[in-house]
C-alpha cells in the first residue's frame, strides 16, 4: 500500500512538472514581449529626426530677445507697402527669416517640470512644421509639430494641425486633448475675460478646436485679406488682397 501511494505521488509530481516549465516558459515569453516594446518605445521617444536644426544662439548670428532685423528690415515694410498700394501683392516669408524671428522670442520656455528650448521652423510642400527641444526632468525630447494653413472655400483660414510627435512616435490625439484641457484652465485662471475676436484667440481655437477663421487684419489705416497661402521648400507665400 505505502508503495502504491508513493508511485501515485511520483507520479503526479511529474505531471506538475510539465506545466510549470510550460508556465515557467509563457512568463518568459511574455517578459521578453514587454522588454522589446519597452525598448522600442524609448527608442521612438528619443529619436532625433535628421531636419531638425536649431538656430545657433553662439553661432555670431542671431541673439536671444533681440529683435528680428528680418522682421523690421525685410517682412514689416514689404507687408506695409504692399498694403498701401491698394492692390493684390504677394507676401513671401522665408524660412530662414522664420527662425530668426523665433529666436529672438526669448528661450527657453519653462511651463512647471517642461523646459522647452531649440526651436526651429521648416516650410516644407504644404506644411509648415514646428520643432523644438523639452527636457522633462533631465530627458530631452525632440517634439514635432506639422501643421497644414489653408484657405478654405468660403476664404476662411484652416490651421490644421496634422500630426504631433515626440521623437519618431505620433501622440496627435493624445497632445489635442491635453493641450485642450491646459488652455481651458489658462483661460479660467485669467482674472479678466478674453477676447474671443483677438488674432491669439482666434489662432487657439484654430489650432486646439479646427476653428477656420477669417484672416483679415490692419495694416496701418488699411485692410487686408489673405486670399491664398503656398508653402514651398524654404518659403511660405501669402497671396493678399485689399479687403473693405
Amino acid at each position: 500500500m505505502v508503495s502504491s501511494k508513493r508511485e501515485i505521488q511520483d507520479t503526479a509530481a511529474d505531471l506538475k512538472t510539465p506545466k510549470k516549465k510550460g508556465r515557467l516558459k509563457k512568463l518568459t515569453c511574455w517578459l521578453l514581449v514587454d522588454l522589446t516594446v519597452a525598448v522600442v518605445v524609448i527608442a521612438l521617444l528619443l529619436h532625433r529626426p535628421g531636419r531638425y536644426n536649431p538656430v545657433d544662439f553662439d553661432s555670431g548670428g542671431q541673439q536671444q530677445g533681440q529683435v528680428s532685423t528680418y522682421l523690421t528690415h525685410e517682412l514689416s515694410p514689404q507687408l506695409y507697402n504692399g498694403a498701401q498700394l491698394g492692390e493684390p501683392f504677394d507676401l513671401v516669408v522665408t524660412q530662414n527669416g522664420t527662425n530668426e524671428i523665433v529666436a529672438g522670442w526669448g528661450w527657453p520656455k519653462i511651463s512647471e517640470d517642461v523646459m522647452l528650448y531649440a526651436p526651429a521652423v521648416l516650410f516644407m510642400p504644404g506644411s509648415v512644421v514646428l520643432m523644438g527641444t523639452a527636457n522633462i526632468k533631465g530627458v530631452e525630447l525632440v517634439v514635432t509639430i506639422v501643421l497644414e494653413p489653408k484657405i478654405d472655400e468660403k476664404g476662411l483660414l484652416n490651421l490644421q494641425v496634422e500630426k504631433i510627435k515626440i521623437g519618431a512616435m505620433n501622440i496627435t490625439p493624445l497632445a489635442k486633448m491635453m493641450a485642450k484641457k491646459m488652455y481651458a484652465e489658462q483661460l479660467a485662471a485669467m482674472p479678466v475675460e478674453i477676447d474671443t475676436e483677438s488674432w491669439q484667440a482666434k489662432i487657439a481655437a484654430a489650432l486646439l478646436d479646427d476653428k477656420p477663421f477669417e484672416p483679415v487684419f490692419k495694416v496701418e489705416d488699411r485692410k487686408v485679406r489673405i486670399e491664398e497661402i503656398i508653402v514651398r521648400e524654404g518659403k511660405l507665400t501669402a497671396r493678399m488682397v485689399p479687403a473693405s
